[in-house]
């Protein structure tokens, strides 16, 4: 707190000093980024212009970038030796901005001469001290280059990495203020055509945010829109509330009988962290500054999951089968409280116009908000699967539930997952994604659609990779969830192998991004539906589900529809996930599992298979279907399969004399049939028997 006060009265000082000898002098020392590269009408559009109109008359903004410059002093073009070096320096400016360091990414400098970075920037703060000892130095974390930049994999996005964490140093040791210009921008790749180089409405955003940290102005008190009326956040957890407000102001936080304050930082950014509570509620939070009041009713203390995922997630209630039921009793469910995120542009077979497709772009897809308490008015256009689920947690567990929705039909996985992630396990996913071989034709197709009026090369779409990321998740960041429900995968069953490695990276995204690496994943595995990639890719989720850490698996092949991939039978879905959960997130001692094959014995010219999760098996009809076996030729014949006791099966085919091979529901639509004793189905399985 001393030493935002410090930073504060640093400021006052100088403002006086200017207002009593002229304006607020204000240096932007940089590179081609500072000066405006690429940018049309460079002298009106780069940042320091535009920075100069936000700060007005009062201030008097010079640009002293030069193109291809470096930091360091042995580097191919050390900003140090140019004449706008000499020029920053004599005008002897009161506010200094340096943004350097990008052209050190260059192989001709940073593994030759990486030692001298912290030295270097440390003597050029200092000769800008010397030039004007009250001056004021922000250093800044550089914009972004992405993966499209030509020596991106070979050295630069690591050499990048680095030179970020060296700034901090830097910045720390000279009690220098830091500005991120890479934040703000690192979700706008459409903006930075050539990956390096921001345009006129790239430049705008450094402007703001370079004038936010030189007046400490961030519009003033100011929460996420999670943070409302009726919001339910988890029990057993620090509760945070957090937000912005402008630099130095104090804010008061009372919730619950208790009151704490915190300071917004440099960056507007502030945070009060509450002990973890029990469930219960309705509490009252009041936040407010000396100037500004906020007030939050009908905060509640529970469980919080997010459910997310395509479009059969996203089905609401007013489309699927129970919807007469839900909505009579959506009313009663007095202890669910629904978060709905709902797509504002919708993915079918459309094209979107000019002015949507800058929405796109600008991350504005999704509405967000707020939370309201399960009604009838509520329900019918959030999701089915979301509901049951959550309606299952609420019933067992008699807390508030609260169910955060942010599915959007036709997305993949690579869309959901964070854009570093795949810059470092994935990067060729990001290069043209609409032409490339990486996603599913179909989502490939209709995203041009979509988009198909757009003048913009590097247009943004909802399948494509990061960006659901960006516009459904960057939202939640900082709220505190017990867990995720996830159906997904329709956009990705061309390619299962690829699947297996996303699906493994989406998780560790998200467990990154919400600071929990035990987070738990409830999936949906894929229903029955005539596309004959389908059975591979139940398997696989299969596989999955008992490799992955915390993941666990809900089998729907007994409901889905023939013809149609949004089936409607939604309820014993989200109930079948409520159940996992129950079990292993709330240990409950319940059968959540359909029956599991877990060994496969040869019996003369049969296999007999075991299972687990079973105290009786049975047939959800007359008798066993969806069984095959294979000899050595690994060619599939049906075959006849009979329960010999409350857990084994024995299955034969007369057009296979040795068999070697078993699998079970292996049709895109499958009519396998096989269930436990409290009616959950048994996945699609192949079993190879050891020789």
């Amino acid at each position: 707190m001393k030493k935002r006060t410090i930073l504060l009265f640093g400021l006052l000082f100088i403002f006086l000093t200017a207002v009593a000898g002229g304006r607020i002098k204000v240096a932007c020392v940089g590179n081609s980024v500072t000066w405006g590269m690429t940018i049309a009408d460079r002298e009106k559009n780069c940042y320091p212009a535009q920075l100069q109109q936000m700060l007005g008359s009062g201030y008097e903004v010079r640009n002293f970038g030069h193109s291809g410059t470096t930091l360091l002093h042995l580097g191919h073009r050390p900003y140090i030796e140019q004449k706008e070096y000499k020029e920053a320096l004599d005008f002897k400016a009161d506010l200094v901005v340096i943004h350097l360091g990008l052209n050190d990414t260059d192989p001709r400098n940073w593994p030759e001469h990486s030692e001298d970075f912290n030295a270097d920037y440390i003597r050029l703060i200092d000769s800008f001290r010397q030039a004007n000892p009250k001056a004021k130095i922000w250093i800044c974390l550089m914009s972004p280059i992405f993966d499209r930049h030509p020596r991106f994999e070979s050295g630069t996005r690591d050499w990048y990495a680095q030179i970020q964490q060296h700034i901090r140093q830097v910045a720390t040791a000279t009690r220098t203020s830091l500005i991120d210009l890479n934040t703000p921008l690192y979700s706008r790749p459409d903006l930075l055509a050539d990956a390096i180089h921001p345009n006129a409405e790239g430049a705008k955003i450094i402007a703001e945010t370079v004038y936010g940290a030189l007046t400490g102005n961030y519009g003033g008190l100011s929460l996420s829109p999670l943070y409302s009326d009726g919001m339910v956040v988890q029990r057993g957890r620090p509760i945070v509330f957090c937000g912005k407000a402008n630099t130095g102001e104090m804010v008061k936080v009372n919730f619950n009988g208790r009151t704490l304050s915190s300071v917004a930082d440099g960056a507007g950014k502030w945070r009060a962290s509450f002990p973890a509570e029990k469930a219960g509620g309705p509490y009252k939070a009041m936040i407010s500054t000396k100037k500004q009041k906020l007030t939050l009713k009908d905060i509640y203390v529970g469980e919080v999951w997010l459910c997310s995922g395509q479009s059969n997630m996203e089905l609401p209630v007013n489309a699927v089968q129970s919807r007469k039921q839900d909505l009579d009793e959506a009313d009663s469910q007095t202890c669910l409280h629904l978060f709905n995120m709902s797509a504002i542009y919708l993915t079918t077979a459309v094209k979107w116009s000019a002015s949507a497709c800058d929405s796109v772009n600008r991350h504005q897809y999704l509405r967000i908000g707020p939370w309201r308490n399960c009604s009838r008015e509520s329900l019918s256009g959030f999701s089915s699967v979301a509901y049951h689920f959550g309606k299952k947690l609420a019933d067992s567990l008699q807390v508030p539930v609260g169910i955060i929705c942010n599915a959007v039909g036709g997305t993949t996985t690579e869309s959901w997952i964070d854009r570093h992630t795949l810059e470092e396990r994935m990067p060729a996913i990001l290069r043209d994604w609409y032409h490339g071989d990486y996603g599913m034709k179909w989502a490939r197709e209709r995203a041009l659609q979509n988009v198909s009026v757009s003048k913009n090369p590097l247009q943004r779409h909802p399948f494509a990779p990061t960006y659901m990321f960006e516009a459904g998740m960057l939202p939640l960041k900082g709220y505190s969830i017990k867990g995720v429900v996830w159906y997904q995968g329709e956009s990705n069953a061309h390619n299962t192998e690829l699947h297996e490695r996303l699906f493994s990276m989406l998780e560790k995204s998200w467990r990154r991004f919400f600071h929990n690496p035990e987070l738990p994943f409830y999936f949906v595995q894929l229903s029955s539906l005539n596309r004959p990639s389908w059975p591979r890719f139940r398997d696989s989720q299969r596989r999955m589900a008992l490799t992955l850490r915390n993941t666990w698996m809900a089998v729907t092949t007994d409901v889905g529809d023939s013809l149609d991939v949004h089936y409607t039978n939604k309820k014993p879905v989200g109930e079948r996930l409520g159940l996992q959960a129950l079990h292993h997130s709330y240990d409950y001692m319940i059968e959540s599992e359909g029956p599991v094959c877990h060994s496969v014995l040869i019996k003369d010219n049969a296999l007999e298979l075991q299972f687990t999760h079973v105290q009786s098996l049975s047939a959800k009809g007359n008798h066993l279907v969806g069984f095959e076996v294979a000899g050595a030729d690994g060619i599939y014949y049906p075959a006849e399969a009979q329960i010999t006791s409350p857990n084994t099966i024995l299955v034969r085919s007369s057009s296979v004399h040795r068999p070697r091979a078993v699998r079970y529901g292996w049709q895109p639509f499958t009519r396998a049939n096989l269930v436990n004793e409290v009616g959950l189905p048994c996945s699609t399985f192949q079993w190879q028997v050891k020789k």
